[in-house]
């Protein structure tokens, strides 16, 4: 995905975020602004999962919320 689109929609999709990454708090996405490579650091840093897993979900998460 182009992180330009992620870091652009970064309002909108924060809460989509944080619904799907509940341990993320406001803290850390006012932190992560939008920057997709943040957003990996924070859940792998949040859930104790490695660097590709948490690649693996952002992913995921990209092909069902954008388009």
């Amino acid at each position: 995905m182009n992180k330009d689109i992620f870091e652009g929609n970064w309002k909108q999709l924060k809460g989509k975020v944080q619904e799907q990454w509940g341990k993320l708090t406001n803290d850390d996405l006012d932190v992560i602004e939008g920057k997709r490579d943040q957003v990996a650091g924070k859940i792998q840093e949040r859930y104790g999962i490695s660097k590709d897993e948490a690649e693996k979900q952002i992913k995921a998460w990209e092909k069902d919320h954008l388009h």
